[in-house]
């Protein structure tokens, strides 16, 4: 028998199920974020998972984003071989057009984040479009879809190796994981696939990250196959590096680790690794001709009580008056509220900034003494002031850190995960300073947000610079002006104290 599935329900279906994984968390992934969060021990990772919880529990209520990131869209479709689609799109396009619609609905609009033309014009699409769509043709009378949008700062942590058939999947892991920074927003879950090819690794990694966290039940029941095995090697081993939530060092590294494999060829031994961030946004739906399938929100009791509060280091900054001599009594793992204006730009900005300078060109607004967020937020609706603006990953600002502090007198930086070895040398050259917010607390960051105004390179859209008026946003020191870095003296902290047995990750 033949099942009808009409163009309109599949459209509607995709649509209403990126609106409700943009501003709903996987219930197990919440769960799972709340118990790392009761164990840990590090109050610079405690408080990160506080926001982020926060954050998650805020974006339900308010039907908002959790992260500023709305993710490329990734579909896997398997097309039952008795399914009949009514309709005169091909499928492709319908699911295009259900992307199109989600991101551009006006109650919850998402960030358009995908640029066509990628090595050279690099031009917004406008719509979010296109998806990245697998199919597979499967025995049945159902259409069966799982949607998931990806952020970038995770997806560019993803990693592969073609190993020798003798080689370790668990030694490689856990020689790549180190080297990912915090990008990637931890704590996350691990995808990883083997065997195949080098595209069929890469797809597997990413399908393990659909499934549901069940570590736990895992480490109860015990392994069964050499994928489970692996599974619970690496995340004790993982967690054993003491990388911790947003890489400030801690007991919770990873949530889970997922592990697909396929046959191989006898000489290869494929593997993948892709990171799932603290955006994780991922659902499931069957149509089965009887219309659309429209996702059903959670109860919000299911969701944590979560209050943050101050420390001894905490510290009120007003940007407005800051000076260089208050910036040096500042120390890695503080935490500082900022007030006052606070600048915006990222890679097109900073890129423009540094052309301009180069010809000895006066850019659009005076940097001197000020700070800059790494933020590309999402278009407000409503009563909104800035839609959520959380922090992009600092390391793609690099190359451009010396020529910004040294022409224009910038005074310090916002932004998300490590700096590398060269921004630390011109932040510690100049006495400058190097601030993260949290990444996956888009929502709660925008709250301290209560001005904003386009102040150059507007044709940029999201990557406009903005001047923010900030109340109490909170940051955290991640390089101090002598140059220290929290993301590698905290990680070396924590992994010292759970290899010595001082603290336990259990």
């Amino acid at each position: 028998m033949t099942t009808v599935i009409k163009q309109d329900d599949l459209i509607a279906s995709i649509e209403d199920s990126l609106q409700f994984i943009s501003y709903y968390h996987p219930l197990d992934f919440i769960q799972a974020v709340y118990q790392a969060y009761k164990k840990e021990q590090n109050p610079a990772a405690k408080d990160a998972m506080a926001q982020i919880l926060i954050n998650s529990r805020m974006c339900a209520e308010g039907h908002r984003p959790l992260c500023q990131d709305t993710g490329i869209v990734t579909v896997f479709v398997n097309v039952g071989m008795n399914v009949h689609f009514e309709g005169n799109m091909p499928l492709e396009d319908m699911i295009n057009e259900g992307v199109r619609r989600a991101y551009k609905h006006p109650d919850n609009v998402l960030r358009a984040s995908i640029l066509a033309d990628p090595d050279g014009a690099r031009k917004n699409t406008g719509d979010n479009t296109p998806a990245v769509i697998n199919y597979n043709i499967v025995p049945g009378d159902k259409v069966d879809i799982h949607v998931a949008a990806k952020g970038g700062g995770s997806e560019a942590k993803s990693k592969f190796a073609m190993l020798n058939p003798s080689d370790s999947v668990v030694d490689w892991v856990l020689n790549v994981v180190p080297t990912m920074g915090a990008g990637w927003c931890p704590p996350g879950i691990l995808g990883i696939g083997i065997g195949g090819t080098a595209e069929k690794a890469m797809l597997l990694a990413k399908e393990a990250l659909l499934e549901p966290i069940n570590i736990q039940e895992l480490q109860s029941k015990g392994a069964e196959n050499r994928a489970e095995e692996i599974r619970l090697e690496l995340y004790d081993k993982v967690n054993r590096l003491g990388i911790g939530a947003q890489g400030l060092g801690g007991l919770t590294t990873v949530l889970d680790v997922k592990v697909k494999d396929f046959p191989s060829h006898a000489a290869n031994k494929a593997v993948a690794l892709i990171p799932n961030c603290a955006a994780t946004r991922h659902t499931h739906f069957t149509l089965d001709g009887s219309g659309p399938a429209l996702q059903r929100p959670p109860t919000l009791e299911n969701w944590p009580q979560i209050t943050r509060g101050t420390n001894a280091n905490t510290r009120q900054v007003n940007l407005d008056t800051v000076t260089k001599e208050e910036v040096l009594e500042w120390k890695p793992g503080d935490t500082l509220l900022l007030s006052g204006k606070l600048l915006t730009g990222r890679d097109a900005a900073h890129k423009r900034m540094v052309d301009m300078l180069t010809r000895g060109e006066e850019l659009p607004v005076d940097m001197q003494g000020r700070f800059i967020y790494y933020v590309g937020p999402v278009d407000p609706v409503r009563d909104e002031v800035v839609g959520p603006a959380g922090p992009t990953t600092a390391t793609r600002m690099d190359k451009f850190t010396r020529t910004m502090l040294e022409q224009t007198g910038l005074l310090g930086m916002v932004g998300k995960a490590e700096r590398g070895g060269a921004a630390i040398e011109a932040i510690k050259d100049h006495k400058s300073v190097y601030l993260v917010a949290v990444g996956g607390a888009a929502y709660l960051v925008s709250k301290a947000i209560i001005g904003a105004k386009v102040v150059g390179f507007e044709d940029l859209g999201m990557e406009a610079i903005y001047e923010f008026e900030v109340k109490d946003m909170p940051v955290t020191v991640a390089v101090d002006t002598k140059g220290e870095s929290v993301h590698k003296t905290g990680p070396e902290i924590w992994r010292s104290k759970i290899e010595e047995g001082v603290v336990s990750i259990q």
